[in-house]
């Protein structure tokens, strides 16, 4: 099997519940939604070379021709943590659930844990792979960012999700409305109430505005009433200038 990479490197997990943890990252083309923040150039087919870190901290990216071959990524993957112990392989977008097969096969060529980075809208693609996936990162995307709201498939996706290690991401806006951050918060509460609720302030993109420190307690304030843990962390490998 052969797929469309956008990059592989090694580099430190800058968002959400496992932040600071060493991941070799294999990013994917493709996504299923367009969010107005995303800071991601992931269309199919744009992509003629996967930029590679041959050696892990580097941060020197090697040209290599698409589309590579499982067995391709997982020597690449493999080198890169032959040096350095690593928590996991972030596998990313993109929406890497558009790539299910891919997914379950490199699963059976490497030995990391495999950490899922998903928008949380495909469920039925996770089910189809939940049983080689160790940690989900679930994005719940609010009404605001897309141009029809998905709660219902966010609410399918938490409920498969929640047979592993799953935590839920909301990035806030300064323009994020406090109903639409409670109504996610209830949507966890209601299915899987132990989850990590992650509060992510936008890095400003597509017109979107940090939202201030006061405005992130009073939306941590209101989603502490549904959940027990709720977190604010920001991207913090934009802060380290790491990729």
């Amino acid at each position: 099997m052969r797929e469309n990479i956008i990059e592989i490197f090694s580099s430190i997990q800058g968002e959400g519940k496992y932040v600071g943890c060493r991941q070799v990252f294999v990013r994917l083309e493709g996504c299923n939604l367009d969010c107005t923040y995303c800071d991601t150039e992931n269309k199919v087919g744009c992509h003629a070379h996967c930029m590679v870190e041959e050696r892990a901290g580097t941060h020197e990216l090697v040209p290599y021709e698409n589309p590579l071959s499982v067995e391709q990524v997982a020597e690449i993957v493999m080198r890169l943590t032959g040096d350095v112990p690593h928590h996991s392989l972030s596998i990313t977008g993109g929406e890497p659930l558009l790539h299910v097969a891919f997914i379950k096969e490199l699963a059976a060529h490497i030995d990391l844990p495999i950490f899922l980075e998903t928008n949380g809208t495909l469920d039925k693609a996770l089910t189809d792979c939940i049983d080689c996936i160790s940690h989900i990162s679930m994005d719940l995307k609010l009404p605001d960012v897309l141009s029809a709201p998905v709660w219902d498939a966010h609410a399918r996706f938490l409920k498969a999700a929640r047979a592993v290690d799953v935590y839920v991401k909301v990035v806030v806006a300064a323009e994020t409305r406090a109903e639409d951050v409670e109504r996610a918060a209830h949507l966890v509460a209601d299915i899987a109430p132990a989850t990590l609720l992650i509060l992510q302030p936008v890095t400003p993109c597509g017109g979107c505005t940090a939202p201030s420190s006061a405005r992130l307690l009073e939306l941590q304030r209101i989603t502490l009433r549904h959940l027990s843990d709720v977190r604010v962390i920001p991207q913090t490998h934009r802060m380290m200038d790491l990729l």
